[in-house]
């Protein structure tokens, strides 16, 4: 098997992980409250974290990656970015995860799923505040994921259900939580980012968890199956063999792939919760799926930079 073939395997392997991640999350909320849920997800998350931090420091040893000394100077700088950078990225996965978990309460899986795709949308609109350029492509990806949204959630009247709204906010933050990455990912270690990110969010998780919810250990154990899935396999697992896979495959590739999470997500949705899909509604998945998959092709200058 070829080193690209095995990339694309695993990318496919990670979107499938985080289009059941939604039924995990879904399924959990039947026992916990969502901060409850979160909290404990985030904490395992880094947990599974620290032993691959271990391996791949051990595999560049091992594979003679011999960077040059950093002054104490460079390494408290280093340190500080990573701590700011977890933190920050950290605070931000809270308020999307939060918003996520809540919002599947009062939606399908699938829904959610859909929706919260839509922040690769989002992300390059977000951009224009920074100073980065939109491509005009983009504008045609946002009328058809706002055609796709409106099929999907809207029912009688042109207002979104509150689960809808929820998990739409939470592609807003997902979508800043992508560019506070985006800053941070080029000036440390990502992996390392990650694990502080995931132990912040998990340690915020736990304020609103003991004031607005009353964890009980007998329902934290009955739903220990979509915890698990969803701190070790959603955030530890997947999140390794993103970064294990990438190394082989081309970016856009790796994005298409990636997005195939929204779809992933109805079909378990589907299969594991019985949830019901409409024709109506899944003309807007379809909508919005191929807004999402638009605004991941490159562009003609993009493409001539590749080839050169």
């Amino acid at each position: 098997m070829s080193k690209k073939l095995r990339g694309n395997l695993l990318l496919l392997l990670t979107a499938l992980i985080w289009g059941i991640s939604f039924v995990a999350q879904r399924a959990g909320m039947e026992y916990i409250g969502p901060f409850t849920f979160n909290g404990i997800r985030s904490l395992i998350g880094g947990i599974v974290l620290i032993p691959v931090i271990l391996l791949l420091a051990r595999m560049d040893q091992k594979g003679g990656k011999n960077e040059r000394e950093l002054s104490d100077e460079e390494k408290q700088a280093e340190r500080k970015t990573l701590l700011l950078g977890g933190l920050s990225c950290g605070i931000v996965l809270f308020i999307a995860s939060s918003l996520q978990q809540i919002g599947v309460v009062y939606t399908t899986a699938g829904k959610a799923g859909f929706i919260t795709a839509l922040y690769i949308v989002l992300v390059p609109i977000l951009g224009i505040f920074i100073g980065k350029k939109i491509r005009p492509v983009i504008w045609l990806c946002v009328a058809l994921s706002v055609a796709g949204l409106y099929l999907l959630c809207m029912k009688g009247g042109f207002s979104l259900s509150k689960g809808d709204l929820l998990v739409l906010l939470c592609a807003l933050a997902f979508a800043v939580h992508i560019l506070v990455i985006d800053y941070f990912s080029p000036k440390t270690n990502g992996v390392k980012l990650s694990c502080i990110q995931f132990f912040v969010c998990g340690i915020i998780s736990l304020v609103p968890m003991l004031v607005f919810e009353t964890p009980v250990w007998s329902q934290i154990l009955d739903c220990w199956l979509p915890i698990l899935y969803a701190g070790v396999l959603s955030c530890g697992v997947a999140y390794t063999l993103q970064i294990v896979a990438q190394k082989d495959t081309d970016p856009t590739v790796a994005s298409l792939l990636l997005s195939l999470e929204s779809v992933f997500a109805v079909i378990s949705g589907v299969i594991l919760l019985h949830e019901h899909i409409a024709a109506r509604e899944l003309m807007g998945c379809v909508i919005m799926f191929a807004a999402i998959i638009i605004a991941q092709l490159p562009s003609k200058e993009e493409r001539l930079m590749d080839k050169s």
